[in-house]
């Protein structure tokens, strides 16, 4: 059974192509890609597209560089500043974590 749209999709796809919109793409001739998460798919090409990164990544980025730091710190009052700071990130993580397992 065809899609409600189709018809719709193939006047605007004709349109385009009538006025040279869908010449010299750098696909052109390819394959398509199928990603292997298609519900995802757009929200990770809008995020790529944004140069945008995800909270999760970016704490875990945050954690890492910290937990770098923390190893080459000597006194005892940094090394604690650094570690209630590696927490709250932790903490932070754990909360964007849960939110995408609950809300996706």
């Amino acid at each position: 059974m065809a899609h409600s749209l189709e018809s719709l999709i193939d006047q605007i796809v004709q349109r385009a192509q009538q006025r040279g919109e869908l010449d010299d793409l750098p696909s052109a001739g390819k394959p398509l890609v199928h990603p292997e998460n298609p519900e995802e798919a757009v929200l990770l090409r809008l995020m790529k597209e944004a140069d945008a990164t995800s909270p999760v990544i970016v704490l875990r980025r945050q954690i890492i560089a910290a937990q770098d730091v923390l190893k080459t710190l000597a006194g005892d009052d940094e090394r604690k500043a650094k570690m209630h700071q590696i927490a709250e990130l932790q903490t932070k993580l754990a909360i964007e974590m849960e939110a995408f397992r609950k809300y996706g």
